[in-house]
């Protein structure tokens, strides 16, 4: 009886390691409403990390000593400061010591500079995307109001409307599309520029009128946060105690933008850090450039060189000492009148040697290579051929130590040419029944002949049923393969209404 109340024990003690395990996996969210106006210590969300986001990585006080130990990294900057060191040796210094601090000083002081000033940048841009406006619901208010990113918590609703950014990872709850569609552009995680499609949680979709976040009492329950882009599930306890799963199909990620939906409201999930946007952002990181590189290898067999041609240096100072029968004249004795046995005076040769023979690797060098790199930012930040009239902006360069790198490209592994050029589809003409229709705008290239689309010629066109037949299949083309967005679409063609491309060429038809 001992044996098996023993076992059964044992079997308690496991299952409830395990079941702690599992737990310790998830993540619960609840609606941060009933707890508006309440301690921060009463909110059963206070546990998770708040929206403010932080990618530089220096502060005042961690400046001088991180970035000194980033410098040293480079085998050069360790090998002057070694070379300084020694001349404030009395024994072995062969110039003035506070002479040979300057350069390394310079050198330092050039590359911390460089490192502050993009940091500062960093800063700068963490406090433009920290202080961006988005509406959250107000219980207190029982509307939306404006608020900043870094002040968005788990369990917040947010709403969210065409062309805005996604501020956090959010679970939609409601789209303005009848279907509980919303289209999200994810070009700035993924690079690609066509459209998602990201849907309602079940049992949201079918709702007629607006989303009302206070009558939400439901408790979210997913998995803990991940750097997984497309992977993403948990489910949703009603207050019937009845579950509704989910997936990353529901997930909106954080820095993509909401297209061609009027308006989204969802649920926050992850906020700040805890994002996968910015768990797949390894942070700032000291870069290195491929001359740099390469350069700390021939440093390091240069100092070998050096240290071969110092010893040779010191052995032949040992010998050619020991030649004389007295002491030379040039060898003075210390205040006890005792000479230095023979193996000292070699070592403090081949210390002296180094410092003479410093001159291997060229200290002015470095300082040249530091005032290039400065002048080739400042020289392509005001390039006016890099210039972007359309987004007012110039070329960024935001990693200063990898400046010489641009333009040495080895390898390119490439799945399209929509990687390398612009992946932009412009309407230029269509022939229809035989005749050629061009845009006014882009169909600058068509033939002689061509008839342009304007304004007047849609109803003439419409009129006609097999022409307005073609015309709405040939949409229909464009739109499988291109931007077109289909708002409602149902078993007849000629219920079709397509935009943004008709609504270029100034044509919208409503069946």
């Amino acid at each position: 009886m001992r044996i098996k109340k023993t076992t059964l024990s044992r079997d308690k003690k496991e299952g409830r390691k395990r079941w702690k395990r599992k737990e310790d996996k998830k993540r619960v969210v609840v609606s941060n409403l009933p707890f508006e106006g309440w301690s921060h210590k009463e909110n059963p969300n206070r546990h998770h990390r708040g929206n403010q986001i932080k990618t530089s990585k220096y502060t005042v006080l961690s400046f001088v000593p991180k970035n000194i130990f980033e410098q040293l990294h480079r085998f050069a900057n360790l090998y002057f400061v070694g070379i300084a060191i020694l001349n404030f040796i009395p024994v072995v210094n062969a110039f003035q010591p506070e002479v040979s601090m300057i350069p390394i000083c310079v050198i330092l002081a050039v590359t911390a500079i460089k490192d502050a000033w993009e940091d500062l940048r960093r800063y700068k841009s963490d406090k433009v995307i920290n202080n961006r406006e988005c509406l959250i619901y107000s219980r207190k208010e029982q509307t939306y109001v404006q608020k900043c990113w870094k002040d968005v918590r788990v369990g917040d609703f947010i709403q969210m409307k065409c062309n805005e950014i996604v501020p956090a990872d959010i679970l939609l709850l409601f789209s303005s599309d009848p279907s509980g569609i919303c289209h999200l552009e994810t070009a700035s995680l993924d690079g690609e520029t066509n459209l998602k499609q990201r849907r309602v949680v079940k049992g949201f979709s079918q709702q007629e009128v607006q989303f009302e976040p206070e009558l939400f009492h439901n408790t979210i329950v997913c998995e803990k946060p991940n750097n997984h882009l497309n992977k993403f599930k948990g489910y949703m306890e009603h207050p019937d105690q009845t579950r509704t799963g989910f997936g990353c199909e529901s997930l909106l990620l954080r820095g993509c933008t909401i297209r061609n939906t009027e308006m989204a409201v969802g649920i926050v999930i992850y906020a700040g850090h805890e994002t996968k946007a910015m768990l797949n952002n390894s942070g700032p990181r000291y870069k290195r450039s491929k001359i740099e590189r390469r350069m700390n290898i021939d440093i390091f067999f240069c100092i070998g060189i050096l240290i071969l041609m110092c010893l040779i240096g010191a052995v032949g100072h040992s010998i050619w000492s020991g030649t004389f029968e007295e002491h030379p004249p040039f060898d003075v004795p210390d205040a006890d009148g005792s000479f230095l046995p023979s193996a000292l005076g070699g070592f403090y040769m081949f210390l002296t040697m180094i410092i003479l023979l410093q001159v291997l690797i060229p200290i002015s060098l470095y300082v040249s290579i530091e005032l290039v790199k400065l002048g080739q930012v400042f020289f392509l930040s005001n390039d006016l051929d890099l210039y972007d009239e359309e987004t007012d902006l110039s070329i960024q360069c935001r990693a200063l130590n990898i400046t010489e790198d641009l333009g040495q490209i080895q390898y390119i592994f490439s799945d399209k040419t929509g990687t390398l050029t612009e992946n932009k589809m412009v309407f230029r003409r269509c022939t229809i029944m035989g005749s050629e229709y061009s845009h006014q705008e882009n169909g600058m290239r068509a033939p002689k002949g061509s008839i342009p689309l304007s304004k007047r010629k849609y109803p003439a066109l419409l009129r006609n049923k097999e022409i307005k037949d073609i015309l709405l299949a040939l949409l229909e083309a464009v739109w499988h393969f291109h931007k077109l967005l289909p708002i409602s679409l149902w078993s007849s063609l000629s219920q079709i209404r397509a935009v943004p491309i008709t609504y270029k060429l100034s044509f919208v038809y409503k069946g």
